[in-house]
């Protein structure tokens, strides 16, 4: 991975992108890009719905994309990556291929010679403020916002287990949206089925310098949380390339980290 030119200026290249629904027939198509990244970038996010249908012979696909790319790819799932109860297996063939899998906890990654974190939670519906799902009635209702909630709680430990360690950078890295900004081009009627308010809380309420997601094909690039944190829709249909390039400023006062690998945060 080269990182000499991110020290230099001071920043940090964070590659990613989301719902490449790769399928046992798209051996290859990402590839090329993504063999290339060490040259502009020091990670990789994947922002879930990485297969078709959730198959293990699907996540082995991506791993193939993935392998060796140069940089540390951390992702998340998606709805897709759980449509055929494979959740597990998928998490596995892509964690053998050295993809760092994030369910409500984080990772800590030596890039640029500073501290990176990642927190990661797939997320889930409910809407948001003022049109929102509330967790009464039925218990149906109440165990779909309950989901939301307790992944909503898992992000806010997640990202507040990166501050305790001190992160030049920290990244809440989700499928389902945060904020409806980014939603912009879906129709209204579904907005509640793709994210939550509880999400954007999360992440104002731990502190982010990113937050990025999927899930919203035909959404819009850039939003922010009313906390002012930075969000970025990074569904492959939005960006229409192989990922979206961003750079993050990097703290001058912390002192450069010279760990020598990543540094895996426990669940919250």
């Amino acid at each position: 991975m080269s990182t000499a030119t991110s020290t230099a200026h001071e920043v940090v290249r964070v590659a990613a992108v989301g719902d490449i629904h790769l399928s046992e027939d798209c051996e290859g198509l990402l590839r090329p890009a993504f063999s290339r990244l060490a040259d502009c970038a020091d990670l990789l996010l994947l922002a879930g719905d990485l297969t078709r249908h959730g198959t293990a012979e699907e996540a082995a696909v991506v791993a193939g994309e993935v392998r060796d790319c140069g940089v540390p790819v951390v992702a998340v799932l998606g709805n897709h990556d759980y449509h055929s109860g494979q959740e597990s297996e998928v998490t596995q063939v892509l964690q053998d291929a050295g993809v760092t899998v994030l369910e409500g906890d984080a990772v800590v990654l030596p890039v640029a010679g500073r501290k990176v974190g990642v927190a990661g939670a797939k997320g889930f519906c409910g809407g948001f403020v003022g049109r929102s799902a509330g967790e009464f009635g039925e218990p149906e209702m109440k165990a779909f916002v309950r989901t939301t909630r307790l992944s909503a709680e898992r992000l806010t430990t997640a990202l507040g287990d990166l501050a305790v360690g001190d992160c030049a950078v920290r990244i809440a890295l989700t499928h389902f949206s945060p904020v409806p900004d980014t939603l912009a081009g879906e129709p209204l009627e579904i907005y509640p089925f793709l994210g939550s308010y509880l999400l954007a809380e999360a992440i104002d309420s731990a502190g982010a310098d990113l937050a990025v997601h999927g899930h919203a094909h035909l959404g819009t690039e850039h939003g922010m949380t009313a906390g002012g944190v930075r969000v970025r829709n990074v569904a492959q249909p939005v960006i229409r390339q192989a990922f979206a390039l961003y750079q993050l400023p990097v703290d001058g006062h912390h002192p450069p980290d010279a760990a020598p690998g990543p540094t895996t945060v426990g669940p919250g």
